[in-house]
């Protein structure tokens, strides 16, 4: 008997990537007619980023078919169109509010990488003015695809016990302040934004580590890196040109690329400029911290050389000879924040796989960076690494080869 039920209750705590919806039977439905609320549901439903998991790159607007991969199976964004068949017309603004802050439909219980988990934060006005924009949407009749998951986590009632254990209401503030931009950035960061379930840790059973919050997490091939203060600072970042990367998603400390790409496109670019300072004032504190500076490693060693030699050859090319970037092909490495972070796990995989050409906000486009996986042996790639950490991370040569192969056969490549 205790091994069913530990099995029912790792189903529900251990599927954490996927997003779900379904229609049921409804009391009364709300029919909202008020523009200035419809706008509102707009802004926050952008704010909110629902269409990272709820639009296609091909399909209709929030008629789902986001395919989201786990260890446990596949998952894929459902339709949240007024569609009364496939979609939630037939959900009433109760339901809705009951969906986004229990993890609850009027069916069925979601599991928490719909990121529920946060939206409980969010107030019943934010909620009823998203279902008011959503059910202004066309409705589109394209039906939700089932999750592709194996036992035991296909056994959806087992999130019963997961809520009762792991939800919770907030989570660890690693920044100080009192301000009304502070407070505010707190709610867009925390609830609207969801900004923990990427940057913060989970526990064994999938929950997310409170005591952790937001010091980064490798839930995906590029990891989330630590936002707090103290994190931010220690790559480089300030206020400024964190709110110029979240507008654009390009700053001197580099440009966005894996999840955090789609974050900038779909999200963070359409805050307004109050809401852009709000959340970098919650996530630097009232009082931010001075960045570090870079130190100074010294290039005497044989493999540093090998890796000066190398990045000359391949990489100086578009990045330039010192490191400076060039506007409209590639990036700094002078500043760059991943080649700054003490953990280089993100910066083997940029190396590894390369990135696609990225066209951002306004008039800012990088042209694409090739991957190296197969053209550069593991010893190469460790050197490379490393003298870009040493020039301009200031971190000691600690990259190996066998770290490099674990992360090629980790996606596949040999």
């Amino acid at each position: 008997m205790k091994k069913v039920l530990t099995g029912l209750v790792l189903l529900a705590l251990m599927a954490l990537v996927g997003c779900d919806g379904s229609i049921g039977a409804t009391d009364k439905t709300i029919q909202p007619d008020h523009k200035a609320q419809i706008e509102f549901g707009r802004y926050l439903t952008k704010a909110a980023d629902c269409a990272a998991c709820h639009t296609t790159s091909t399909g209709a607007p929030f008629a789902g078919g986001v395919e989201l991969a786990s260890p446990f199976g596949k998952f894929y964004g459902s339709n949240i169109t007024p569609d009364k068949e496939h979609g939630i017309g037939k959900w009433s603004a109760d339901q809705f509010y009951k969906a986004l802050h229990d993890g609850v439909t009027p069916d069925k219980h979601l599991y928490p990488a719909m990121p529920y988990t946060s939206y409980r934060g969010m107030t019943r006005a934010d909620s009823d003015a998203i279902y008011a924009f959503l059910m202004q949407q066309k409705a589109v009749a394209v039906a939700t695809r089932p999750a592709d998951l194996k036992f035991p986590y296909n056994m959806r009632f087992g999130m019963m016990f997961w809520n009762v254990l792991f939800l919770k209401n907030s989570l660890n503030d690693a920044s100080v302040g009192q301000s009304a931009s502070w407070q505010r950035g707190q709610y867009l960061s925390n609830v609207m934004g969801h900004c923990a379930e990427c940057h913060t840790p989970r526990g064994l059973f999938g929950q997310l580590d409170l005591s952790k919050s937001l010091t980064g997490a490798a839930l995906a091939r590029v990891a989330a890196p630590n936002v707090t203060p103290a994190g931010l600072a220690a790559v480089g970042w300030n206020p400024a040109d964190l709110q110029t990367f979240l507008a654009s998603g390009i700053a001197p400390q580099g440009s966005a690329y894996g999840d955090m790409f789609p974050v900038v496109h779909l999200s963070t670019q359409y805050l307004s400029k109050d809401d852009l300072v709000a959340v970098t004032t919650y996530l630097f504190g009232d009082k931010p911290l001075v960045p570090e500076p870079v130190k100074a490693i010294a290039l005497d060693t044989a493999e540093l050389k090998a890796g000066q030699r190398l990045y000359t050859a391949v990489c100086a090319g578009c990045h330039g000879f010192q490191g400076e970037g060039k506007p409209h092909v590639a990036v700094p490495m002078q500043g760059n924040s991943t080649v700054r972070n003490a953990d280089s796990h993100n910066l083997i995989v940029t190396i590894l796989d390369g990135v696609e050409a990225q066209k951002f906000p306004g008039i800012e486009n990088l042209q694409e960076m090739p991957g190296f996986a197969t053209t550069l042996s593991d010893q190469e790639l460790a050197q490379l690494t490393n003298f870009l950490r040493a020039q301009w991370g200031g971190h000691a040569a600690s990259v190996t080869p066998e770290q490099v192969k674990g992360l090629k056969l980790a996606a596949g490549t040999k």
